[in-house]
């Protein structure tokens, strides 16, 4: 099993593991923030990983970077797409943690993706999760080690609490743009989101309808930093991020999924950017990118 790393702070509690790095759980004294899975099950619907070096799917599970067609794992089987990039379920190393009085609590993790089948570059990645009481904050840092530009895109990827049904959250998302998609969840077009069902500019009840989409055209508070928020029967939980950084952010509410909450997913590009280069990041050598993002109560 992979070694588990628990950070405190007050009332808030976290749990990190090795396994994806991820964030397996998340409390606010007994109340869950995020969904959770046992230390040695499966994580279920990519809950609490990172997504990267691509955030969403890439269709067709091909690309053409620089001139040359690359041809990636096809692990979204039903739709024929690459899902969620190469690190959500990889062998991550701790390599510092910080538990002092005066301090924090957080854990520093690693991992280098190396030249793959599709993804022929080398980016050393770091993540570290640090617990205050404003929340469990976790910034993804990505360094291009090898000798050639990367293409690059990510994102977290957690579940949302707020207790009950998903369909009774009330949902605040202070997006104007919604990408609608095709039957493979592909960009279709970019719309008003006044024109379709999925305004959550003013917080409302999520309702029975389907989400699954792309939001961006975010509107940050005064400090620069978007804030999505659900409030259910048990409390609010909320994700920000810096809108300038990720101006892009995926909502599902896993329908036909069986699973609990609702993804809120921050992203720095829209899905298959690799193919439309909308917003992607090139890591030219020796180039590094940096995102955060912070849940907590509210």
């Amino acid at each position: 099993m992979s070694r588990q790393f628990t950070l405190r702070s007050g009332a808030l509690h976290a749990e990190i593991t090795e396994r994806g790095a991820a964030l397996r759980v998340l409390r606010d004294g007994g109340r869950d923030l995020v969904a959770s899975w046992p230390a040695d099950g499966p994580i279920p619907c990519y809950s609490g990983t990172l997504l990267a070096p691509w955030p969403n799917r890439v269709g067709g599970a091909r690309y053409t970077f620089a001139g040359r067609e690359h041809r990636l794992r096809v692990n979204e089987e039903d739709r024929g797409n690459a899902l969620h990039g190469l690190v959500a379920e990889a062998a991550w190393e701790a390599v510092e943690q910080r538990s002092a009085e005066g301090d924090p609590d957080s854990v520093r993790l690693a991992h280098t993706i190396t030249p793959v089948s599709g993804y022929p570059f080398t980016l050393a990645l770091q993540v570290l999760h640090t617990l205050t009481p404003e929340g469990l904050t976790t910034t993804l840092t990505a360094e291009n080690t090898g000798g050639e530009a990367a293409p690059y895109g990510c994102g977290p990827h957690p579940w949302l609490l707020a207790g009950g049904d998903v369909e009774e959250y009330e949902l605040h998302l202070p997006a104007g743009r919604v990408l609608l998609v095709d039957g493979s969840l592909l960009p279709r077009s970019l719309e008003d989101v006044s024109a379709t069902p999925y305004d959550f500019r003013t917080s409302r009840v999520v309702g029975a309808t389907p989400v699954d989409h792309a939001f961006t055209e975010l509107a940050p508070d005064g400090d620069g930093l978007v804030r999505a928020r659900v409030r259910g029967p048990e409390g609010g939980t909320e994700i920000r991020w810096e809108e300038a950084a990720m101006p892009w952010v995926q909502v599902c509410t896993g329908t036909g999924l069986g699973h609990s909450g609702l993804a809120v997913e921050p992203m720095t590009c829209p899905p298959d950017a690799f193919n439309s280069g909308t917003d992607l990041i090139v890591l030219q050598p020796g180039e590094k990118a940096e995102h955060s993002w912070t849940i907590s109560p509210c």
